[in-house]
């Protein structure tokens, strides 16, 4: 279904994945995870946001494949001698020129490269891209269906700018938190997880516990894993002291659920007009 309306993300608009990209995320910057082949038979969420250089493993728990950042931004290589080194923090965006003008020509207005961004990763992010195009994206990158109509591009950014402020724990929407952790006595080990799906408890031993967590979020996966069970999982035996932190997590999860059918409402008029790029 994808034609040559559809960018491909890895070769028209991030273009530098390997090799020396590490680097330019030791700078202030933000990048897109993913990866070239989504699994068979397996939800298409492998997308992710990172302010840092990140490790294999991420959001996959499988040894087929391997995640990729892109970095909004490049940074000059300072170990070079040469004009560079003059300008140590000069940053230019990790978008093709191409992509930015013929935007600009169909917008009547040049979008910010984070606007660009946002408007990728609420498209990801989006439950109707991922099920129409499954089969493309479980064999290479994901393409990205730009819209030619500029109210709905800004409107799409400001929902994956939302979305990248949930996922950083950076976003007002996260207090309150839609979560509580309680209990009797003393014991805060994180010793046997598991859900009360009556009570929407999260357990992490017989006395304490998080409440308030509805099913869907308990349940909900980023690439291999689910999130909540991830993230005490990979704690057992240790003191719970970051509860205020998993608080906020699973808020930021139901808060994405929410932007996620917000996303999907609007979505479909992105296939209805899509922008035209040459090849």
């Amino acid at each position: 279904p994808f034609d040559d309306r559809y960018i491909f993300w890895h070769d028209s608009v991030v273009w530098r994945t390997v090799k020396r990209v590490m680097r330019h995320m030791l700078e202030e910057n933000i990048g897109i995870v993913t990866r070239r082949q989504q699994l068979p038979n397996k939800p298409c969420n492998y997308f992710f946001i990172s302010e840092h250089i990140i490790s294999d493993g991420l959001i996959r728990s499988d040894n087929k494949g391997s995640e990729s950042i892109f970095p909004l931004y490049l940074y000059p290589d300072k170990s070079k001698n040469d004009i560079f080194n003059q300008h140590p923090t000069r940053k230019e965006p990790n978008i093709k020129p191409e992509i930015f003008e013929k935007l600009e020509s169909i917008y009547r207005e040049k979008p910010a490269p984070e606007d660009i961004l946002y408007y990728i990763y609420a498209v990801f992010y989006s439950n109707i891209y991922r099920e129409t195009y499954a089969e493309f994206l479980k064999i290479d990158f994901p393409r990205v269906p730009f819209t030619a109509n500029f109210n709905l591009f800004k409107k799409l950014a400001e929902l994956g700018k939302i979305l990248v402020e949930l996922h950083l724990l950076k976003s007002p929407l996260l207090d309150p938190p839609i979560a509580k952790y309680q209990g009797t006595g003393s014991n805060d080990r994180i010793e046997k997880v598991y859900y009360d799906n009556k009570n929407k408890r999260i357990y992490i031993n017989n006395e304490k516990y998080f409440e308030g967590i509805e099913p869907e979020v308990w349940n909900y996966h980023i690439g291999g894993y689910q999130v909540l069970r991830k993230y005490l999982k990979d704690r057992k035996g240790r003191i719970m002291d970051e509860a205020p932190r998993y608080c906020k997590i699973a808020t930021a999860l139901a808060k994405t659920i929410e932007i996620q059918k917000q996303i999907d409402s609007i979505y479909p008029e992105v296939e209805e007009e899509l922008a035209q790029f040459d090849k």
